[in-house]
């Protein structure tokens, strides 16, 4: 912790409402939704109170939010919104124009679960659904690491090479409506870290003038336009990096793709992200206090996915679970983290056995007891088992 520190307490949405403050984004357009809301009313009662420069656009909807956020991002300046579950999916076909105009937009999102039948808890069905839509996702594990995300999703989505919207998720009232304990940095030092931003383009730069969301069909380039998001993706694996070490020496809390425990010596992993890990955590130490050589993989980055990274990592284990609070309804085959990390091992010679136990769907519960059940499943498998079933529902009624 540097001098220019402050520990505070505060819910998740707080933090996430402080880490925009001190951004002072030019323009913030929002619709509230629950469990998302707390975030609009405390920065807008900032605006309010003459604590940011902000101006804030209050819409009837989240699909006018996101358009709002677009067309202000288009002009060249820094632009957010945010967002939950209905809300997310409301904006849909705007996440992908977002994408597309290549405009590093910042967009906090609660994860909460989707409609029908209708809940408010968390699960990660909302962000997941839009996992192909040309958003970099970062997960955060509590209410520090939403702060510490949000301030770095500046600069990961204006870095030259990259020029992609980001989403940054919380898990919906676990840590949105949690009360923890976080480091705040000063406002200058935020401020020097973002720095500001400089477009290459700019929609109302009248000395050069540019065509912004143009017909592309039938002979056009739109082939083209799609190659060069997927280069900006692939260059944020490596400017997500640059950007947690940058951060970690300047505030003493570094960040990667992913963080690991215990993977220096272990046969065994499990893979998860956000709340989960702290649970899941638990009982990898609990187990490694006891001789079994096992660890734990807390994924941030979900887009960029680090699949060769997380290859390299896992390489040579026996096997490993991996824990998602969503499914893909593609018959069975496992959430969405699971898929992905099985076809990154695939061309390995030695790729551990994988299992993928789906949890936690509206808010239910992932209690230690789940996890010690998940994790004897584990160890028990053989090398050279063939595995009858990959895919368990934890926690589910009987």
């Amino acid at each position: 912790m540097n001098s220019l520190t402050k520990t505070a307490a505060l819910v998740g949405t707080d933090a996430v409402a402080e880490a925009m403050r001190q951004i002072n984004p030019d323009v913030v357009a929002a619709y509230p939704i629950t469990p998302q809301t707390a975030i609009v009313e405390t920065f807008s009662q900032m605006v309010a109170d003459g604590l940011v420069k902000t101006h804030m656009i209050a819409v009837e909807s989240e699909h006018s939010a996101m358009s709002a956020t677009i067309g202000a991002a288009s002009c060249g300046i820094r632009a957010m919104t945010c967002t939950s579950s209905q809300g997310l999916a409301l904006m849909w076909e705007l996440l992908y124009i977002a994408s597309g105009l290549r405009l590093p937009i910042v967009m906090p999102n609660v994860n909460r679960s989707l409609s029908a039948p209708i809940n408010i808890h968390c699960d990660h069905g909302d962000s997941m659904g839009a996992r192909d839509s040309g958003w970099i996702q970062l997960f955060s594990e509590n209410a520090q690491e939403a702060y510490d995300n949000t301030i770095q999703a500046i600069r990961i989505a204006e870095h030259p090479d990259v020029q992609l919207p980001v989403m940054v998720l919380m898990d919906g009232f676990i840590i949105s409506h949690s009360i923890d304990r976080l480091d705040i940095q000063d406002d200058a030092s935020v401020q020097n870290f973002i720095g500001t931003r400089n477009p290459t383009y700019s929609l109302l730069d009248a000395q050069s003038p540019v065509s912004v969301g143009t017909f592309d069909s039938l002979y056009g380039y739109f082939f083209e336009f799609k190659r060069q998001q997927e280069e900006g993706m692939s260059n944020a694996l490596k400017v997500i990096q640059e950007v947690g070490k940058e951060f970690g020496s300047l505030f003493g809390r570094p960040y990667g793709l992913f963080e690991t425990v215990g993977m220096e010596d272990a046969e065994y992993a499990v893979v998860a992200t956000s709340s989960a890990a702290g649970t899941i955590r638990t009982e990898v130490e609990r187990l490694r206090s006891k001789g079994i050589p096992i660890g734990m993989v807390k994924l941030r980055s979900f887009r960029p996915f680090p699949a060769v990274q997380l290859a390299k990592l896992l390489s040579g284990l026996k096997a490993v679970a991996v824990f998602d609070r969503s499914n893909t309804f593609a018959g069975n085959i496992g959430g969405p983290i699971f898929i992905e990390l099985r076809s990154s091992l695939y061309e390995l010679e030695k790729r551990p056995q994988i299992i993928n136990y789906v949890f936690g769907l509206g808010g239910r519960d992932l209690s230690v007891e789940l996890v010690k059940k998940a994790v004897s499943r584990l160890i028990d498998i053989k090398p050279n088992e063939i595995i009858q079933q990959n895919v368990y529902y934890l926690g589910l009624r009987e």
